[in-house]
């Protein structure tokens, strides 16, 4: 791979000619980035499509070339892709359908608004996978009919379709009322009965671990079910059954439910596993009581989630915030936050409940300076990139707490070129701190060289001076030699001298 050419070809200020002859030596590596130009012409869409087979289909999902531009048979991938995005030819539905090729009818099967012929031969296609590729994305009334095919992959993939009727979806949780099914993916290539071993050796082997089937098709049956459950159509009623159903991985997919009556969410909290506590901690479904009950769950990763839940209590969220490792993230509940409660957190005694509202990039300036004048560096660190804050404020931040709170200030948009100088030169030296002057647009030329000194930084300084760039288009670390060829400050003779070289 040639990575200059590479960064060359994201370069914005690479000019037209010059991506011309980029695309006359452009290898699937460089035509990636081409792809990606918002300034690339369609006459020169067509040259990389030409030139680049594997590009056509990029192009295509871009909108940059049209029905017009695609032949079917030459350009398969791309034809696909049009036809995925509703802009291909109806009668390449036809050919494809009747392509040889199995994995190019199943995603003819998951393309939208197909001809009901298509559809039809589709249906009936040899390849279960093409059928059940069918199944996933297709109507109520062909879901219905595909609900009682013979093989249980099929079965499965209308289990997953929420256009399935719930009713049909219903049926498929319990097989009542539908024919009894007589394939599965393990009874299709091995004598039963057989059981999957999770550590299979077989490097051609694509059973997923735990498969099993003596006749009865258990594994795939289990599936459809968790494929229902997993489905917000499938109606409440058919699904909360499963609460203390022996298999955790329904459970599980039960938990995640929006829809679930009080009983079984607390039926739910109340679970073995903590994976399914987790799930259901984030649920919208659970009412405050449970809320406080999961509070106190043995399992930091059930606190955590339970975090996230955007109906949590401000006292139970502060709480938590003391006594679980949260992360550096704005919560659903403090983005909702109303005025008198963010006044409330900003004066609460708890740090814990100071820094949660000090990641919002919305607040009041006087809440805003009082956080940013707060004696806890964890509040002062979270509030530093917030945006309005003065040049004072930031030194005063650094002169308080130092390296704790270095990067946090440099992230901040209105850090001064005189301030992010001074960064680059505190001891001890912030190395995070380093790596966001790299990318702010306040960053001086003698910042950005400060920043070349961290292996991290270096790739992300974007203003350097050209003579500078040039320099880098040779380092050792392909990343930095690219980032240097796609730096917009990059001298066109340079650019053009790099595709002589090439």
């Amino acid at each position: 791979m040639n990575h200059v050419l590479c960064g060359l070809a994201a370069n914005v200020s690479l000019p037209s000619e010059l991506v011309d002859r980029l695309i006359a030596v452009a290898d699937e590596e460089i035509a990636a980035d081409l792809a990606h130009r918002a300034d690339l012409g369609h006459a020169q869409a067509v040259a990389l499509a030409s030139r680049v087979e594997e590009s056509a289909a990029r192009l295509a999902y871009a909108g940059r070339l049209t029905a017009a531009d695609i032949d079917p048979v030459t350009q398969p991938d791309a034809a696909l892709t049009l036809l995925a995005e509703r802009a291909g030819h109806p009668e390449w539905g036809r050919l494809f359908a009747e392509d040889p090729d199995a994995e190019r009818r199943e995603r003819l099967a998951g393309c939208p608004g197909l001809p009901a012929d298509v559809v039809e031969t589709l249906a009936a296609d040899s390849d279960v996978r093409v059928v059940a590729e069918l199944a996933l994305w297709t109507t109520p009334e062909l879901a219905t009919r595909l609900a009682t095919h013979p093989h249980a992959e099929v079965r499965r993939a209308v289990a997953a379709n929420e256009a399935t009727p719930s009713a049909v979806l219903a049926a498929l949780l319990t097989g009542e009322g539908l024919p009894p099914v007589r394939r599965c993916l393990v009874c299709d290539r091995e004598e039963v009965p057989f059981a999957h071993d999770p550590q299979c050796p077989r490097l051609d082997c694509d059973l997923p671990p735990g498969a099993s089937c003596d006749g009865s098709h258990e594994s795939a049956a289990h599936d459809t079910q968790l494929m229902a459950i997993r489905n917000p159509a499938t109606p409440t009623e058919g699904v909360v059954g499963f609460v203390d159903h022996p298999s955790l991985l329904l459970r599980w997919a039960l938990a995640g439910r929006p829809d679930l009556p009080s009983q079984v969410c607390a039926r739910l909290a109340a679970d073995a596993h903590s994976g399914v506590r987790a799930d259901l901690a984030e649920n919208r479904a659970i009412d405050e009581s449970l809320i406080r009950v999961l509070a106190t769950d043995r399992d930091h990763e059930v606190r955590r989630r339970l975090a996230h839940n955007p109906h949590v209590p401000l006292d139970v969220l502060t709480h938590l915030a003391g006594t679980t490792r949260i992360g550096a993230t704005l919560l659903p509940r403090i983005a909702s936050a109303s005025p008198d409660e963010a006044e409330k957190l900003a004066g609460s005694p708890n740090p814990a409940a100071r820094m949660l509202l000090a990641r919002r990039r919305d607040l009041p300036p006087a809440l805003r300076d009082a956080l940013a004048a707060d004696s806890d560096a964890k509040v002062v660190k979270s509030i530093a990139p917030h945006p309005g804050l003065s040049e004072s404020q930031l030194r005063t931040m650094l002169d308080r707490h130092g390296v704790q709170v270095a990067a946090q200030v440099a992230a901040n948009p209105d850090a001064t070129a005189t301030l992010l100088e001074d960064l680059v030169r505190h001891r001890p030296t912030a190395r995070k701190a380093l790596r966001e002057i790299a990318g702010h647009p306040h960053a001086t030329a003698p910042a950005l060289l400060a920043c070349l000194a961290d292996p991290r930084a270096r790739p992300l300084a974007a203003a350097l001076p050209p003579p500078i760039i040039e320099q880098l288009l040779t380092d050792a670390d392909w990343r930095v030699a690219e980032a240097a060829a796609a730096n917009p400050s990059l001298p066109h003779a340079v650019m053009s001298d790099l595709l002589s070289r090439r």
